[in-house]
């Protein structure tokens, strides 16, 4: 009897479980065995789609690249919403660090690694972005401001899950990103929040 639901594609289904488990216990830790497990397919079947765990380490880490945090609005918004996004995403239990640099870290030393040029990739984009942004705003040296927004950007997520998760690292590092625009000549609307505090959005 047709349920009027498309199954998941074998790939997806193989990613989705390689998300799980590598995100969340680490790639070293988990094997290709616990992955077909997870999905509930054979080692040979996942074999058939990625025939290496280098494959599907880079694979896990490419589909991760769609789910960056992104921004609407004006040039501003985008860039101060970042820090929004990761509000949000610190206050997620399954908050476990940034994947792209828990990845290069499990694989220090292996910089041949494919995951690793995504990771690095992945970074870069981000990078480029911001400075895009800076652009449009008419700022000077955009490289070297986005530079600084990204290490807040960055430096967030790391401070955030040494604290397990705290979302008022987020908040935080949008402060400090807002002060760096405004000393370049950026124009940051304020608006009171709960408290009656002026905050920069």
């Amino acid at each position: 009897m047709k349920t009027g639901v498309s199954p998941v594609p074998m790939k997806d289904r193989i990613l989705e479980a390689a998300d799980r488990l590598f995100y969340g216990q680490g790639i070293q830790a988990v094997g290709v065995d616990a992955v077909a497990n997870e999905a509930g397919i054979s080692k040979r079947t996942l074999y058939k789609h990625y025939p290496s765990k280098d494959e599907l380490v880079a694979a896990y880490l490419s589909r991760r690249t769609g789910q960056a945090i992104t921004a609407e609005g004006t040039p501003v918004q985008q860039i101060l919403g970042l820090f929004d996004g990761l509000e949000k995403w610190f206050g997620n239990q399954r908050f476990r660090g940034c994947a792209f640099v828990n990845a290069v870290a499990e694989l220090s030393g292996e910089r041949q690694h494919p995951a690793v040029a995504v990771a690095s990739g992945h970074k870069a984009r981000r990078l480029a972005q911001v400075v895009e942004l800076l652009r449009e705003l008419a700022v000077d040296g955009p490289e070297r401001l986005a530079e600084q927004i990204v290490v807040l950007f960055e430096g967030a997520v790391a401070v955030s899950m040494v604290r397990g998760g705290d979302p008022q690292v987020a908040v935080s590092a949008r402060e400090a990103a807002t002060v760096l625009l405004r000393n370049a000549g950026v124009a940051v609307d304020r608006e009171p929040d709960r408290d009656g505090r002026d905050l920069a959005r």
